[in-house]
């Protein structure tokens, strides 16, 4: 089971990874980094990008319904804009942890579908602690 510095670096062999975060969405701050971020700040984009997440899994008209006991009821976001896809996936734990995995694409190199997929997987096997 990897931890964070081994997670990041399994997202940045993905095709296209330009950069990857492990950031809690409730305080903004990232607890690693790896690659590039957006504007060149990786604590600045960590920010940003948790108040997206916070939004999504803190509001109910993003969830089935069915979600009620489930925190957060999103499994995971996607931006995309004219160069890059950035793919934000919740990290679900046995404790109430509030994370999430940003991984920032490149469009014309990146597979959105396989990183979503991998992505998915290296939040399970995260080991946080």
């Amino acid at each position: 089971m990897p931890g964070i510095d081994e997670c990041l670096l399994e997202a940045m062999r993905l095709p296209g990874a330009r950069g990857a975060a492990l950031v809690d969405w409730t305080s903004g701050l990232a607890l690693g980094t790896v690659g590039e971020a957006p504007g060149g700040d990786h604590e600045t984009t960590a920010a940003e990008a948790a108040e997206l997440a916070r939004l999504a899994a803190e509001h109910g008209a993003f969830s089935t319904g069915d979600d009620i006991d489930v925190s957060p009821p999103v499994e995971d976001l996607i931006v995309s804009n004219r160069d890059s896809y950035h793919l934000l996936r919740f990290v679900v734990t046995s404790f109430d942890a509030t994370v999430f995995l940003h991984l920032w694409l490149a469009r014309g190199d990146g597979n959105l579908a396989l990183a979503r997929i991998r992505l998915g997987e290296m939040a399970e096997r995260l080991v946080l602690g």
